[in-house]
């Protein structure tokens, strides 16, 4: 069965950082495009950050330009998201996306497969 997994999230002051990781079962991620989503409450799903298939990032969302940083680790076959410099407005659930496409894609529904979401919350 082909799974993604996500982990990391927690709670954390403003200020602070996380990590999380996307961790796929049944297949390999390394030629996958790989896309973190966010979902702060009351709103729609929004991608954040993308690690192509052929290892190029696309930055979707502005407001973690400089913060955020995406990358792949094929040995562990998983994707992180390293997060620094947290605020409020970073809460949400967080989740991984994959697609067989070697391109980012900002579309939900141009991702095969879904993790369940992993929440972070950001407050004092």
């Amino acid at each position: 069965q082909l799974q993604l997994v996500e982990s990391g999230g927690g709670l954390v002051q403003p200020g602070g950082s996380l990590r999380l990781s996307c961790a796929a079962s049944g297949f390999t991620l390394n030629y996958y495009t790989i896309t973190w989503f966010h979902q702060a409450p009351g709103k729609e799903r929004e991608a954040v950050l993308c690690i192509s298939g052929t290892g190029g990032t696309t930055n979707y969302a502005t407001s973690v330009k400089g913060r955020f940083t995406i990358s792949r680790d094929n040995a562990k076959n998983t994707v992180s998201l390293q997060m620094d410099s947290l605020k409020p407005d970073d809460t949400g659930i967080y989740y991984c996306a994959a697609s067989g496409s070697f391109y980012c894609s900002q579309v939900p529904g141009e991702y095969n497969y879904w993790g369940q979401g992993t929440q972070v919350t950001v407050s004092s």
